[in-house]
């Protein structure tokens, strides 16, 4: 698991290529990893990443989609920077639990639901006789 030096960040963030390490390793994702979901050779984005070249228009779109972060802020840096998710074990924990326990009270209000469609049936029928 990669993890951002906090002081780093400007130096870091000073060029295109900086700004797509930063990114990607907030993510969590290796170069390989990247480089595969973009459809490019790793080399490819090394040279991306190291500034000797930079990505076309449509690959730095699907950059900015799959690195959570907004186009303008991989050109330039303008923009909100991205969020660092080293505590992800934590929180896919917690989002399990709460859609756990969504569901339970989902069933809970559906059950509730079937009881008071009941009464309201046998209400109806008997105001109709």
């Amino acid at each position: 698991m990669a993890f951002i030096d906090e002081s780093n960040h400007e130096s870091m963030s000073a060029t295109l290529g900086g700004r797509l390490v930063r990114a990607r390793e907030s993510q969590n994702i290796t170069r390989s990893q990247l480089a595969r979901r973009l459809g490019v050779n790793t080399t490819t984005l090394k040279a991306w990443e190291s500034d000797r070249s930079e990505p076309r228009s449509s690959r730095l779109a699907m950059l900015a989609g799959i690195l959570n972060v907004a186009p303008t802020w991989l050109l330039v840096g303008q923009g909100e920077e991205p969020v660092n998710h080293t505590g992800d074990a934590t929180e896919l924990l917690r989002i399990k639990e709460s859609i756990v326990s969504l569901r339970e009270q989902a069933m809970m209000i559906a059950d509730e639901l079937e009881v008071l469609g009941g009464r309201l049936e046998s209400y109806q029928s008997f105001q109709d006789n």
